[in-house]
């Protein structure tokens, strides 16, 4: 059962990626939306649990927000040394993104997705209502995975074909995730850490490249407004799946 609903997910990222695809006239209004989504999932879906799953604290903080806190220098440090890097070889810093960050988002976002696979398998071994919960949430919001993983991809400058390569990968991640549990149990602290340090890599992603993109050249209303929808969205994903 867990499989078979691992395949939902896998349709419905697929459905994501076509999304966004179809709408590169509206590149704005694309890159607001998934700011926006992104935004979304790290404040309203992975942060919470995070939270939850990690438990312990270190030093007065709880450990999820230490290495939420990690992630976002983490991304930050990987993007402004591929950026120097480049800068080196005489590329315009600013002009041109280096295409292996675009890559290194998108591979976390296929390794969240198969951890969303795991989460429907474990799921479904403490029960079928619980399966069944888990299930709505992933397939709902794999959605938005798959938007962002091919618009990431993207928006760093890498040929269609990689962005629809790591797109395929996402898809599959799940089902991949959902077998695994068949032979191997995470445990929920480690699980509650990587959506930490996940979420971190998400909100700045988010947060310094994509919404200053997209409101870059067309600092239009309906850019906000597709941003406002996006995180809106998923916070209708949470409320439904809860």
């Amino acid at each position: 059962m867990a499989v078979f609903v691992a395949l939902g997910a896998f349709l419905m990222t697929l459905a994501g990626g076509w999304t966004a695809q179809r709408v590169t006239d509206r590149r704005h209004l694309v890159l607001g939306l998934a700011g926006g989504l992104m935004l979304g999932v790290v404040g309203l879906d992975l942060l919470p649990e995070a939270l939850r799953a990690a438990g312990r604290e270190v030093f007065g903080v709880p450990a999820a927000l230490l290495l939420f806190v990690a992630g976002f220098l983490l991304a930050h440090l990987v993007e402004r040394t591929l950026a120097l890097r480049q800068a080196a070889h005489g590329a315009d810093e600013h002009g041109h993104r280096a295409p292996e960050v675009g890559l290194t988002a998108a591979g976390a976002m296929v390794g969240h997705s198969a951890m969303d696979g795991v989460a429907i398998g474990a799921a479904f071994q403490v029960g079928g209502g619980m399966g069944a919960a888990v299930a709505l949430a992933v397939i709902a919001h794999d959605f938005a995975d798959g938007f962002n993983t091919f618009t990431i991809t993207s928006l760093y400058g890498n040929a269609r074909r990689r962005a629809i390569g790591m797109l395929v990968a996402d898809a599959f991640a799940p089902v991949v995730g959902a077998l695994s549990t068949i032979f191997v149990t995470i445990p929920e602290s480690v699980l509650g850490g990587y959506l930490g340090l996940f979420g971190g890599v998400l909100l700045y992603l988010a947060a310094a490249e994509i919404l200053p993109e997209a409101h870059h050249e067309h600092p239009a209303r309906s850019t906000l407004l597709c941003t406002v929808a996006g995180a809106a969205f998923i916070w209708l994903v949470v409320g439904i799946s809860g």
